[in-house]
């Protein structure tokens, strides 16, 4: 039912629900896939492993391969019973996924496994019903095993990225306040048309991108444009969806609803970047590629060679078995998920949080990075940087400050929360102010300890004819406000938004590893140079909106650089994504940190060459293990074909199940031995 209020009553308080949407089409039904997927996997494991012991014992190998003998009645169907559940239940992925990757002529690691289980599971069912030879459901179900915690580990580790998209649309409200004949209507966002008139109250969240056709208020577009201090919003001015109202109401003319608003282009902006990067190919695929052209390859050769040289066909599909099952090692399962496990964990100790791996190993390739300014190379917040007393009476720093804190103390603008600020780290005993005056567009005025006080502009000053002290204003794109204490000028409160301090190190270190630093921000012109100067930055791009960034990243890109960007709003989530790799700092919006692939949990821009030099480590210890995992192949296989035959020597199955144990302990040793390469790094 709809709430309609008198239009008159619009300044009442009122205690809305203004909650933000549960899901979206973009990204919720693709996160909770994503998490049955990792769910599946986690099942279907855990049931192979129970199934692996029994099927072990149960082995004609694995009993050769102990010394023991164990026969009873239906021990045979037992086997192949247990052996077929685990090949349909838990190979079922790789069966699929090998015909997904059949389709898509592409394939990998799904065709690898699905050969390896396939080949394994056929000739040992024929074993059982009585073909001559031994059994490979051993090698089935352990395969299976190793491949599918390989997997569960791997996808454990990349949690999808399509939460980004919900948390863009949750900055939107769930209702709007419409105005119709005078009065005022709650009604859902999708009802909201082009042309309606819409109410905005104090600190509510803009439903739509409009003008404003009367009031006067401060909105906070940080996350949305980049501007670092809440923008003043009077008649006539635009407003943005998803910008957050301060003291004042607003009356705005509705221009952009649903597909046409700029957080819904912004939102598909992430949608498109995403897709674009999901294209990439891992190691470990690649690796699979080239096995699944020789398991297939040797196998066959294997099997028409001995039937040329006139060995039995009982003896050529056993060698042809044995050189396809061992071509697919248990190692590869493991090799990468080991150390993107191990790396991310290390990461995360370090103040790294990795959520996309291929992005993770690609940081070592990085030569430009793009930083937004606001909240990453800066704090996101105003300070106070020069107190300055300008009068010749006994006036002091300390008195300057603690005056202008008391008429600023009740005050929600950035400017007056930055010198409360101030006052409260020096621990000032903050006086209590009377007779408080607003001065219309000017500043305050009030009574402080029986003196009258003014924190007021520049504008102010000319009004009166005061003149403004020169060392008032510097190159550092300061927002100076002035006190005045009985009517005589005191002195002046300089403030700005702070570089951090980590800031100036990590552009040195990074220049010093040949990698370019540049900025893109959406502050003005003026800020950003005095930004870039100290910094001693490559360049620098101002009053730039969220496409732009991502035109500045595709030009860099286009230009053979192998980009990475950093930020912290919703105004970087499309440039985040866009870029090779994208890096959020923690203390910025849900939204970046959803749309990049790493982030910085404590917002320390020197952490970023912790992850260059992490990316280096992790990519060396996978190529390393691909190496231990496959490189067996290149005695094992030739053994198991028979080239030695001759010698009286063949390789045995028990013989190659060793090889890929040892081969898979290697690995995971490899793995660990990160730790001490990434601690020695740091």
């Amino acid at each position: 039912m709809k709430n309609k209020k008198n239009i008159n009553k619009k300044h009442e308080q009122h205690n809305d629900n203004n909650g933000s949407h549960s899901s979206s089409d973009h990204g919720h039904g693709k996160h909770n896939h994503h998490r049955m997927m990792i769910e599946d996997f986690k099942k279907r494991f855990l049931v192979s492993l129970i199934l692996t012991l029994p099927i072990l014992i149960l082995s004609d190998m694995i009993q050769h391969w102990l010394g023991i003998k164990i026969e009873f009645k239906g021990e045979g169907a037992i086997l192949f019973t247990l052996s077929t559940v685990a090949f349909f239940y838990g190979g079922w992925p790789f069966l699929k996924g090998f015909y997904n990757e059949l389709v898509k002529r592409s394939p990998g690691m799904m065709t690898l496994i699905a050969l390896a289980i396939t080949v394994a599971y056929v000739f040992s069912t024929a074993v059982i019903f009585g073909f001559p030879g031994q059994d490979f459901f051993w090698e089935l179900v352990t395969l299976i095993d190793i491949m599918l915690l390989g997997h569960w580990i791997e996808m454990k580790s990349v949690l999808g990225a399509s939460k980004a998209l919900e948390l863009l649309v949750s900055m939107m409200p769930s209702e709007a306040h419409r105005i119709i004949d005078g009065n005022i209507e709650d009604i859902k966002l999708e009802d909201l048309n082009k042309d309606d008139i819409i109410l905005i109250k104090p600190g509510e969240k803009v439903p739509a991108d409009g003008t404003v056709q009367d009031g006067e208020s401060y909105l906070n577009e940080s996350m949305l444009t980049g501007e670092s201090k809440p923008v003043k919003k009077a008649k006539g001015n635009k407003v943005i969806g998803g910008s957050i109202n301060g003291n004042g109401s607003l009356y705005v003319k509705v221009v952009h609803t649903g597909k046409d608003s700029y957080l819904t282009k912004v939102i598909n902006m992430v949608q498109e970047a995403q897709k674009a990067k999901s294209k990439s190919q891992h190691l470990a695929d690649r690796a699979a590629k080239w096995l699944t052209y020789i398991a297939v390859s040797a196998g066959l050769g294997t099997l028409s060679i001995w039937l040329l040289l006139g060995a039995s066909m009982n003896f050529s599909i056993e060698r042809m078995v044995t050189v396809m099952v061992i071509s697919c090692p248990h190692a590869l399962g493991l090799a990468v998920p080991l150390v993107v496990a191990i790396s991310t964990a290390l990461s995360a100790q370090n103040g790294l949080l990795i959520r996309n791996r291929t992005a993770f190993e690609n940081s070592r390739l990085i030569t430009t990075i793009v930083f937004d300014k606001t909240g990453t190379l800066t704090k996101g917040i105003f300070g106070v940087t020069r107190i300055e007393v300008t009068s010749q009476n006994s006036i002091d720093e300390t008195k300057l400050l603690r005056y202008a804190a008391a008429l600023e103390q009740s005050s929600e603008h950035p400017i007056a929360v930055g010198i409360v600020k101030k006052a409260k780290e020096k621990n000032l005993n903050v006086p209590k102010a009377e007779k408080f005056n607003a001065i219309t567009g000017k500043g305050v005025e009030a009574v402080v300890e029986g003196h009258d006080v003014k924190v007021v502009s520049p504008g102010y000053l000319k009004d009166k004819n005061i003149s403004i002290p020169e060392s008032a204003y510097s190159d550092n794109a300061e927002t100076v406000v002035f006190i005045l204490i009985d009517n005589e000028l005191s002195g002046f409160i300089a403030l700005s938004d702070e570089i951090r301090e980590e800031s100036f190190e990590a552009v040195k270190k990074f220049r010093d590893n040949g990698i370019k630093v540049k900025m893109a921000t959406g502050d003005n012109e003026k800020v950003a140079k005095a930004v870039a100067d100290k910094l001693g930055l490559d360049g620098y791009y101002s009053e730039v909106l969220p496409h732009q960034k991502v035109d500045i990243v595709k030009k860099l890109q286009a230009n053979g650089e192998f980009v990475s960007m950093t930020g912290d709003g919703v105004n970087d989530a499309p440039a985040l994504a866009q870029a090779d790799v994208g890096i959020a700092v923690g203390s910025g919006t849900d939204v970046a940190a959803e749309t990049a692939d790493i982030i910085l949990v404590n917002s320390n821009p020197q952490d970023i060459l912790k992850l260059i030099l992490f990316g280096k480590a992790t990519y060396n210890k996978m190529i390393q293990n691909l190496i231990w995992a496959t490189g067996y192949n290149v005695v094992a296989i030739p053994l198991a074909a028979g080239v030695l035959y001759k010698a009286n020597f063949v390789l045995d199955p028990a013989v190659g199940a060793i090889f890929m144990s040892l081969s898979t302990v290697i690995v995971a040793i490899n793995a660990q031995l990160l730790k001490s390469k990434i601690n020695a790094k740091i």
